[in-house]
């Protein structure tokens, strides 16, 4: 009997195991299709604006349409994923996206192109506070490694996106051969989470059984922290292609490439942080990677008209802002339990941030100058660092600083 108890034990245990390793996948190839999109944007800037007979500045209004949407969403649409089958969700807003990509190049006018660009950031808002709040729910305390992994597959998407672009706009209906292709890549993903079972919802009354409470104001600081440096990592990866062409420091082709570097360091650095999650702290890594982000902003300010000093200073940038929002992620679920709407309210300050700081960044970019982007980041960072030492003078929770086992 109890031979047959074990053996149904541990048949259990293998088919969850199976379930929770098919549900991680779709998780990040849902990501994954999140940073094409979001990728994509900088590099077709130009041809946007001249698709609608916009200037350079007024389409960086698009930065702002995007958030918008992206914005309004999380704010209430987190608590889905508290009630609703999980995965349908994200199908749906997969759909949602794949449609407003393929809608793009038919949109002439600049205004009616900011309503499918902010109904594109509204699906990718709802993407990315379900794969956070199911990846949490699917792994709970040992989730570091694996929203690392998660944030790394946006960053395989991100590197993907601009190697596209730089390939295929150069071509006959290039724009909308690039954003068709990215709509296209999109369809398979949504097809998987739709056949793929949804775990159970979790109202917000099993939160109280757990014991910990929602604070307030960690949860305050984590979303002001997002702000920041989400805001900032958007902006120069937003701007950067426009950047290099500005100061002449390459032409259209190298700047699509530094953008490309820009990601493609963003996802190296993800996939170097899935080791490290498991090794160190969320907080040792984020002070790690501020570190790197001010070392790399200030070789690039220090020597501005040097193309080698500013390839090499995105790169370091990549690399060092990699793994700040899965660590930030990890430790807010280590203070208080990450249900939807927590992370609703988590990715409401990040989209917030994608979207006030970019477009400040368009107007500094054509009033003052490009260098201004790039000032106003380190700037952006810096406060980051004042909210990030006044979290830490929060009381912690136990689980907060602890390495996964």
């Amino acid at each position: 009997m109890s031979i047959t108890t074990t053996s149904i034990e541990t048949e259990y245990e293998a088919r969850e195991k199976s379930s929770r390793a098919a549900r991680t996948a779709a998780y990040f190839a849902s990501l994954a299709a999140m940073g094409l999109t979001l990728g994509s944007f900088g590099p077709t800037l130009p041809s946007l604006a001249t698709l609608t007979g916009a200037s350079l500045g007024e389409v960086g209004s698009l930065f702002v349409a995007r958030s918008m949407g992206f914005l309004l969403v999380s704010t209430r649409g987190g608590r889905l994923y508290d009630h609703a089958p999980g995965h349908r969700v994200l199908a749906a807003m997969l759909a949602l996206m794949s449609l407003s990509m393929a809608l793009i190049p038919f949109v002439p006018r600049l205004w009616l192109l900011a309503v499918v660009v902010a109904a594109l950031g509204a699906a990718e808002g709802m993407l990315d506070v379900g794969t956070n709040t199911l990846l949490v729910r699917a792994h709970g305390r040992r989730v570091g490694p694996y929203m690392n992994g998660l944030h790394f597959f946006f960053g395989v998407g991100a590197f993907t996106a601009p190697l596209l672009v730089a390939r295929v706009l150069p071509l006959g209906h290039g724009l909308a051969l690039t954003y068709w292709t990215l709509a296209l890549l999109i369809v398979p993903i949504a097809a998987w989470l739709a056949w793929l079972p949804s775990p159970p919802p979790r109202v917000a009354e099993e939160v109280k059984t757990k014991g910990r409470r929602v604070d307030r104001w960690t949860v305050a600081l984590v979303a002001i922290f997002l702000f920041l440096y989400v805001g900032a990592e958007v902006s120069f990866g937003g701007w950067v292609y426009s950047y290099v062409v500005a100061l002449r420091l390459g032409d259209e082709a190298t700047a699509a490439y530094l953008t490309s570097a820009f990601w493609g360091a963003f996802t190296l650095g993800r996939l170097v942080s899935v080791p490290l999650a498991a090794r160190f702290s969320a907080r040792a890594l984020v002070v790690a990677d501020l570190i790197g982000c001010f070392l790399s902003l200030a070789l690039i300010l220090s020597r501005p008209d040097s193309p080698a000093a500013f390839t090499v200073g995105t790169v370091a940038l990549g690399l060092s802002v990699a793994s700040i929002f899965p660590s930030m992620f990890s430790l807010a679920s280590g203070r208080v339990e990450l249900t939807g709407r927590v992370a609703g309210w988590l990715v409401v300050g990040a989209s917030a941030g994608s979207m006030l700081l970019p477009w400040l960044a368009g107007r500094l970019f054509e009033s003052v100058g490009p260098r201004a982007m790039v000032v106003m980041v380190a700037c952006a960072l810096a406060l980051a660092v004042c909210v990030f030492a006044a979290l830490a003078r929060l009381p912690a929770h136990p689980a907060e600083d602890a390495v996964p086992a």
